[in-house]
């Protein structure tokens, strides 16, 4: 099953939200340092609700910590981006893919982006909307690639 990485994610309910989806869905969430709040949190915790205990949690400190785990790990690294080659649904998802989103203002760092794979964005008919808000991209990218690989059923 994909696993969710949070590149140095700053704002609480947001991190606290995909925690509540991934808790659900049975997904390891990985969140990389430096994150923009403590890990205990009480927004992020409220996002989250009771459902901490479901949630199969990692910590790495800073990105070369992540990359280190990854190299053991395998698979590929899946970017969501704004600036994405392709849209989400077009990507073929595989079952060891690590869907990265970077921070709420930026996004992705760049030398993350050049290191993915395969990046994918989430197609908007409103020009003027940049994003959509981290924890609904994470949901939507999570449950198509579950969808896909037939985790739905």
């Amino acid at each position: 099953m994909p696993f969710v990485v949070l590149i140095n994610p700053q704002i609480p309910p947001n991190t606290g939200n995909i925690a509540r989806t991934c808790a659900a869905t049975g997904t390891a969430l990985h969140l990389v340092g430096p994150l923009g709040f403590e890990i205990s949190d009480r927004y992020l915790k409220r996002a989250g609700l009771d459902y901490w205990p479901y949630v199969d949690l990692h910590y790495h400190e800073s990105l070369s910590d992540f990359q280190a785990f990854h190299k053991q790990r395998g698979g590929r690294w899946i970017g969501f981006s704004a600036s994405g080659r392709c849209s989400y649904v077009r990507c073929q998802f595989q079952n060891d893919d690590w869907l990265l989103f970077g921070t709420e203002t930026a996004g992705l760092p760049p030398d993350v982006l050049k290191a993915c794979e395969e990046t994918v964005c989430i197609p908007m008919t409103q020009p003027g909307v940049r994003s959509l808000n981290l924890s609904v991209s994470a949901a939507i990218g999570l449950f198509e690639a579950r969808r896909q690989l037939g985790y739905l059923g």
